[in-house]
């Protein structure tokens, strides 16, 4: 396997925990820089801490581009610019569809899909730059709806549309790659707001074989491979599936 150049600066949204901090730690073993971005700065400075050296811990909002605006430039300050931006922040707030959860509607299209493009706006010309990669983690949710995760599903939707305009739009200069994960053993059941749901929906969390270290391992991977070879689409789908 092609080893990835030394040196190289990966930003990945949503650090703080699960698929985020599990690619961290990957690229961070792959000889990655690694900028760390998310609200809850005291997790991300703990793994920073873990990581050591190369390893920088940003707070930042993906729906706050001022931040994301401030987090770039300390990129390009202390690394020198990014050439991975993994779009991997978001949220799931499943529930019926009706007025009482109109908050958690725009939060997860304010998350799961403009703070990606807005990441993706913010970091693109350090991106196009040094010809990189944009990573953005959506899911099997973004192919099939269910009762209950509509905005969820249509957030994701939207961004396997982008995903794929931009792939065809940005190629030679940045390579897009999408994941799509099903259910991954990570906390995005505890944040849903509509009780029962969430009582639902745990139980098929608690279930779940698929580790947040197994998708770093498949972003990884599709980041190692030569550049020539464009990889559209990673789709992961376990036999049972609620994300």
């Amino acid at each position: 396997m092609p080893e990835p150049t030394p040196g190289r600066v990966a930003v990945i949204t949503g650090a703080s925990c699960g698929i985020g901090a599990a690619t961290a730690r990957a690229l961070h073993a792959d000889g990655y820089r690694v900028a760390l971005l998310a609200r809850r700065l005291d997790r991300i400075d703990a793994l920073a801490a873990e990581l050591g050296d190369g390893a920088l811990a940003i707070g930042a909002d993906v729906t706050d581009r001022g931040e994301l605006v401030t987090a770039a430039g300390r990129v390009q300050d202390e690394f020198g610019g990014a050439d991975v931006l993994v779009n991997n922040a978001g949220t799931m707030l499943l529930g019926p569809f009706s007025s009482e959860q109109r908050d958690d509607y725009h939060r997860m299209i304010e998350v799961n899909l403009l703070g990606a493009i807005t990441a993706t706006e913010v970091f693109l010309s350090q991106l196009e730059s040094g010809g990189g990669d944009l990573v953005n983690i959506s899911s099997v949710a973004g192919r099939t709806a269910r009762a209950g995760n509509g905005v969820y599903a249509a957030t994701k939707w939207g961004l396997n549309g982008w995903s794929e305009s931009l792939r065809q739009e940005l190629l030679p200069d940045i390579r897009v790659t999408l994941i799509e994960p099903g259910i991954v053993d990570t906390e995005l059941p505890t944040h849903i707001t509509h009780e029962a749901t969430r009582q639902a929906v745990q139980q098929g969390y608690d279930a779940a074989t698929v580790k947040p270290e197994e998708i770093a391992e498949v972003i990884a991977f599709a980041l190692s491979r030569p550049r020539h070879l464009v990889i559209n689409e990673i789709l992961l789908r376990p036999a049972t599936q609620l994300g």
